[in-house]
């Protein structure tokens, strides 16, 4: 299909595409407007309405152009990749000057492991009496707190429910209990 454009150098509407594809290309005559189109998304081809006809036109220094411009851009990603390999280059260079492998550098790093051992091991036994810690302490205190609030709360519920249904319907309260399965030492919490 570019190639229509390309020797010709002239612009087509698409019934004119629609008569030369099929006959010099061999392009079937269902498939030329879809081709042509993927060709204008593309940007391969140009197109603009004049009127109230569209004209299609691609010429081959359009293609060139942007070909040239691809390449540039491509050139230009190459110089900055290879100017960035070479700053970690350099980079890891400097890094490796004082950490040649000496006795003193081996005995420092073994020292360093023996430290973070230590420091694990340390850790690990203030873990094993964490529960003696006074903050945690007072934050269990606090949690039995709000969990005794929450009980004397329910329990008083409880006993506004079974006065009203004393009240409502005339039931002695150790039948109440014994329905609802209410012990009789029900109180409470000091």
């Amino acid at each position: 299909m570019m190639e229509i454009f390309f020797e010709t150098k002239d612009v087509f509407q698409l019934k004119d595409v629609e008569k030369i594809a099929p006959k010099e290309k061999g392009i079937t005559a269902m498939s030329v407007k879809e081709v042509l189109q993927s060709l204008v998304d593309d940007g391969m081809v140009d197109t603009d309405r004049i009127g109230t006809s569209n004209y299609f036109w691609a010429f081959p220094s359009k293609a060139l152009h942007a070909r040239k411009r691809k390449l540039e851009e491509l050139e230009t990603q190459l110089a900055e990749s290879s100017r960035r390999k070479e700053s970690l280059q350099q980079s890891i260079e400097k890094s490796k000057i004082g950490r040649q492998d000496t006795a003193e550098r081996a005995a420092l790093i073994k020292e360093l492991a023996a430290l973070r051992r230590k420091s694990e091991q340390l850790k690990a036994e203030i873990g094993k009496y964490k529960e003696c810690d006074p903050d945690v302490v007072e934050e269990i205190r606090q949690a039995n707190k709000v969990a005794k609030e929450a009980a004397n709360r329910w329990t008083d519920n409880i006993f506004a429910v079974k006065s009203w249904a004393k009240r409502k319907f005339g039931f002695e309260e150790n039948r109440i209990d014994k329905s609802f399965g209410i012990p009789e030492d029900f109180d409470y919490i000091d």
